[in-house]
């Protein structure tokens, strides 16, 4: 029954004609189960499947009247049974209906999202393999470190992605659960039995201990999988960021035709795709907080989640769904500068080799203290400007007394980074 709901549109999961069809489909899932139980006659139920309709305008209408969702969507169906409408609803409790919906919706949303990363997974594997041999400088702090490759970062995402894709579909088996338990979960007005085979009907499984709802801490840990999702989304936007900046200029977000950057300055090309998808990660990751919330209810259940819920998962799934294509265009149409990348690793006089030759001074003999000292009042001169970290080292003393300059030249190669890029790829089964 989930997958008679798939949309193409992440927004068609979430209106309200959806969702009404949802809780009819499981009102009259409940009935079949009843009428083959005997509980409910035959000929009843073949007029509610026959007649059960609703418009979202008369609920509305009625709900403006009654304050109450779920009585007005019961009422608006009975207006269009008749007599037989008394079997709908029996022995059922509000949440019945609208948790298990909530957990079919949630699901659908899911979906969705396990495709929109699967194509994203895939633009990124796609460029981690184009940009594979594509030098550029790794940073920490923002400063320079080693050198590494664009296509490693691209390969850092792609496993950063299949983890969200798995954390999703985790948290879909933790949200497959239905409750037909009735007010407080005690069925004292339905049989297990009944919930166990309707539960399977839709696709679910009977949540084993619940209240009148089903409990949150299921709804947070699916919404800790979107917010952790949004935050890698957010984590790569800031590189592509970063990465535009005009003294980086490495690599930047697509600028079509006819677009404008400042309405001031024609010269601009400001990445505001990727400034989207961190405005938009920030809404969803402060939606975790409000999911963590709602895990709270008082005794058996009250009602202060269900407000934040109808805001939460709606903008949480639409957003990211939106994000995850704006990642893909990105993505696929992004330019990368090589020869920028270049220019930035020889920016700073060959500072990136300073491990290389500490490790070599420490092979040598020298302790590790002796070693740092000397390659580091080395590297402080090169921040100065004067000399290359290689041209000191050959004027140094202590290095040359205990090297030689084939050694040294050695060393100074920015090949030897990439040696065991291979191995990486080979762990992230990128081939």
């Amino acid at each position: 029954m989930i997958d008679r709901y798939s949309r193409k549109e992440m927004s068609g999961i979430w209106d309200l004609n959806n969702k009404f069809r949802i809780w009819l489909d499981i009102e009259i899932a409940v009935c079949e189960v009843y009428a083959e139980r005997g509980i409910i006659p035959a000929e009843d139920l073949s007029i509610i499947k026959d007649k059960a309709a609703f418009t979202v305008s008369r609920i509305l209408e009625i709900e403006n009247e009654v304050h109450h969702d779920v009585i007005a969507f019961l009422t608006a169906v009975a207006e269009n049974v008749g007599p037989s409408s008394r079997y709908i609803h029996l022995g059922l409790t509000s949440s019945d209906i609208v948790d298990t919906a909530l957990s079919i919706q949630m699901i659908q949303a899911a979906n969705i999202l396990i495709e929109d990363l699967n194509i994203l997974i895939d633009v990124l594997r796609d460029n981690a393999l184009k940009y594979k041999d594509t030098k550029c400088m790794g940073r920490s702090h923002g400063v320079h470190a080693e050198p590494t490759t664009f296509g490693v970062k691209m390969a850092l995402y792609y496993e950063a992605f299949k983890r969200s894709r798995e954390r999703i579909r985790r948290a879909v088996e933790g949200i497959s659960f239905g409750k037909f338990s009735g007010a407080v979960g005690t069925f004292s007005n339905i049989s297990p039995d009944i919930e166990a085979e309707v539960c399977k009907r839709l696709g679910l499984s009977p949540d084993p201990v619940s209240t009148q709802v089903i409990q949150r801490d299921r709804h947070a840990e699916y919404m800790a999988a979107i917010a952790i999702t949004a935050g890698t989304m957010d984590q790569l936007a800031t590189e592509i960021r970063h990465l535009q900046k005009t003294e980086v200029r490495e690599a930047e977000e697509p600028f079509q035709k006819g677009q404008k950057g400042s309405s001031a300055m024609p010269h601009k090309r400001n990445p505001i795709l990727s400034e989207r998808v961190t405005g938009l990660a920030r809404v969803i990751k402060s939606n975790m907080n409000t999911a963590l919330e709602n895990i709270t209810l008082w005794h058996e259940r009250d009602i202060s989640h269900s407000s934040a819920e109808r805001i939460i998962f709606p903008d949480s799934c639409i957003a990211l769904d939106y994000l995850i294509h704006r990642m893909i265009f990105i993505l696929k149409n992004i330019q990368v500068y090589p020869e920028n990348m270049l220019e930035n690793i020889e920016r700073t006089g060959g500072l990136f080799y300073s491990q290389s030759l500490l490790l070599l001074l420490i092979d040598k003999g020298l302790s590790r203290e002796e070693s740092y000292k000397i390659v580091q009042d080395m590297a402080m001169r090169v921040w100065k400007r004067e000399g290359s970290l290689k041209e000191l080292a050959l004027k140094s003393s202590d290095v040359m007394s205990r090297v030689n300059a084939d050694e040294l030249n050695s060393l100074f190669n920015i090949d030897r980074y990439f040696k065991n890029i291979d191995a990486v790829y080979k762990k992230a089964g990128i081939e």
